[in-house]
């Protein structure tokens, strides 16, 4: 079997890079050999922070030979009188490489048969290698020496086999070879003497390349190693990653602190060790009470057995960092947490939309007005909302600006105050991601939705929405993570209400309120499609948002979508869907409060139709009721297009007609716009 391997060696990559990198450099070899017909069976990839590489297996040794018909100039271009051909045709015949006498006569042109011979994959290889890693993207890409390319970091080493044999190939002014290098302080020069010889090669020289089974020995060795002192290891899926993607051959090393450091609180200890100093964290035992421990793990890139030095070293730095944070807990608590809030003035939330105290009051108003709807504890809501931007004045938050709000929340309990108040101050910046978790708390569900509609409404006034990459103040994760809350938790919250109060709070002067508003609707109609297509069908999606003002009631939403994913493939749903769509057809841009008047009808069908439209009451029937009700009627739709003329002559029959017509189309409205639906 055929195998490729291609080994780019460079200067210690940001981990960040690493898994992007790769997975970039897979991708564009595989577009390549399927732009150029070459089959393969899999091409495996490997990282470490001083290499990317990827090896191609199963694949042919050249193109499939391709016969090509290519047509030429018409008949009376090619030959002239006499039945030559002319400069026009001699012309097509060498251009396509192929003998005159082969060119025959069809559909009044001339045609060529062309023959053409597969490339070789070693061709294929050499042309396109440099290319594909020269055109890799990523941020902060520099230059290097005096060569005019870009890359991450200088590349120091290429490997390039082909089975057994060398590909010679140059990237960025470095030949390559078949010597590879194995750990910084073990080996310069590994030889690769084959793609099946690559991992065992370098694993010998203390470089494990499979990012996975890296990470599964930092698992295995770090879990090993905490219970050798019956302790249990702290392991975070993004600190994994990166350390996993700083090392080459890791080893854990457990180091201690002093006891006195777990008096101030935990979030700020493990920040400290994983954030800060890229350390695991250990904790007793869940069956001993799973406190935090004064001991961590740091996975070593080091070859040896004594670890005396890198011990001392890092509870060195760890105890310097701890240091400095029990430092500003013991300054930071000398008041009472209250006092913090007046503070708030001296910070500047944006340019034109005054300091933090002013979104401090603005979050107040809104958590009011949201908690007396909801009909939620109002105490404890304001005073949350009071008091979730206190800690951004503090001098902990300020050194680790990453545990605002967790900071406030310690802050808080500590000056007793009530275990809500405690709990929703952390909670308001729910979600902090993505696939985070939501706010429990009804009082961080109120003040966090309060906090982020100011920001998105904010940036919006400020004429900052976001662009392309550009997410200012990450109003996008705001809109998500309120869309989130609302829908998950269950909260009857009319969203266009509450842009439009915080539209009014803002303090600035706004001279087109409604083109602000709608900006910001469109925004999270438009975050919450994304969303939600990423478990439905787009069209469904679409469907729902449409027909009414969805941000009003996203309950409501998520209900209508979630039953028309289950109806659309019911047996009775395509005539259903034809019903709606012929109403929604002739009634499109007609819109009337005007009921049907009974006495201009002259059809029986019209009758019918009107006695099923009286009939069906919406706002008394649920969607499977309403939605069973529309099917009864879509015989009652169907003769009336058949045996009624919409569009009659008579202007007042006409407008009667579509007066009937859009009084049902309202109710199938209820449900979703069905003209929107792919079926």
């Amino acid at each position: 079997m055929n195998k490729y391997l291609l080994e780019i060696g460079t200067e210690e990559l940001p981990y960040k890079f690493v898994n992007t990198g790769v997975a970039q450099l897979k991708s564009s070899f595989e577009k390549l050999l399927k732009e150029n017909q070459i089959d393969f069976t899999e091409i495996k990839s490997y990282s470490t922070p001083r290499r990317l590489t990827i090896i191609i297996e199963g694949f042919e040794e050249k193109q499939p030979d391709t016969v090509k018909t290519v047509k030429g100039p018409i008949l009376n271009i090619a030959y002239d009188e006499n039945g030559n051909l002319t400069k026009a045709g001699q012309g097509f015949a060498k251009k396509n490489g192929v003998d005159e006498s082969s060119l025959y006569k069809e559909d009044n042109y001339v045609w060529a048969k062309v023959e053409q011979k597969g490339k070789s994959i070693k061709d294929i290889l050499e042309e396109n290698a440099e290319k594909i890693v020269l055109k890799m993207q990523g941020p902060y890409f520099m230059r290097w020496a005096d060569l005019d390319v870009k890359f991450q970091r200088p590349i120091r080493w290429v490997v390039s086999l082909l089975n057994d044999d060398e590909l010679k190939i140059k990237i960025a002014d470095v030949e390559s070879s078949r010597f590879s290098r194995g750990h910084r302080f073990k080996s310069d020069k590994v030889e690769i003497k084959n793609p099946d010889h690559y991992e065992k090669a370098l694993f010998e020289n203390n470089v494990i390349v499979d990012y996975e089974k890296r990470k599964a020995t930092i698992i295995e060795s770090a879990k090993k190693a905490a219970a050798e002192i019956n302790a249990e290891v702290y392991m975070e899926e993004g600190l994994l990653e990166e350390v996993t993607n700083i090392c080459e051959w890791p080893v854990p090393v457990i180091c201690n602190f002093d006891k006195k450091y777990l008096d101030i609180p935990e979030k700020v200890t493990v920040t400290v060790m994983a954030v800060h100093q890229r350390y695991f964290p250990l904790y007793q035992k869940k069956e001993q009470g799973g406190k935090l421990l004064n001991s961590f793990i740091t996975i070593t890139n080091y070859i040896g057995s004594n670890f005396e030095n890198i011990k001392a070293g890092n509870e060195r730095v760890v105890v310097a960092r701890l240091d400095d944070a029990i430092f500003f807990f013991k300054e930071d608590t000398k008041i009472p947490f209250e006092n913090y809030v007046e503070k708030l003035k001296g910070i500047t939330f944006q340019k034109g939309m005054g300091s933090m105290y002013d979104k401090t009051q603005r979050i107040i108003k809104l958590s009011e007005s949201l908690a007396q709807k909801l009909n939620a504890p109002l105490e404890t809501v304001k005073r949350t909302a009071l008091l979730c931007k206190a800690d951004l004045v503090t001098s902990l938050v300020f050194e680790f600006t990453e545990l605002q709000g967790f900071i406030g929340s310690d802050y808080a309990f500590n000056s007793g105050e009530k275990k809500e108040v405690v709990q929703g101050i952390k909670e308001h910046y729910y979600p902090l991601g993505s696939n985070s978790e939501l706010a429990e708390s009804i009082e961080g569900q109120i003040v966090g939705i309060a906090d982020k509609i100011d920001t998105i409404v904010a940036v919006f006034a400020e004429g900052k929405k976001p662009t392309g990459s550009a997410d200012p103040l990450g109003v996008r994760r705001a809109t998500l993570g309120i869309i989130k809350t609302v829908i998950q938790k269950g909260l009857d919250i009319d969203l266009e209400d509450l842009i439009k109060q915080s539209i009014n709070l803002m303090p600035v002067e706004i001279k087109d309120k409604n083109s602000l508003f709608n900006e910001v609707k469109n925004f999270f109609e438009n975050r919450l499609s994304i969303y939600y297509t990423e478990k439905y069908r787009h069209d469904i999606v679409d469907a729902c948002i449409s027909n009414k003002s969805v941000l009003s009631d996203l309950k409501d939403f998520a209900a209508r979508v979630e039953f028309l994913s289950q109806k659309i493939n019911s047996p009775d749903f395509n005539e259903l869907n034809e019903a709606a769509n012929r109403i929604v057809r002739i009634t499109k841009d007609y819109q009337t409060e005007q009921l049907p008047d009974k006495a201009l009808f002259n059809n029986p069908a019209e009758s019918k139709l009107m006695e099923y439209t009286i009939s069906i009451d919406p706002d008394k029937l649920d969607y499977r009721e309403l939605y069973n009700e529309l099917s009864k009627a879509v015989c009652a739709i169907d003769e009336f297009f058949d045996k009624v003329l919409v569009m009659d002559k008579d202007e007042k029959v006409k407008e009667n007609r579509l007066a009937l017509l859009y009084s049902i189309k309202k109710k199938f409205d209820k449900i979703a716009d069905f003209s929107k639906l792919v079926i």
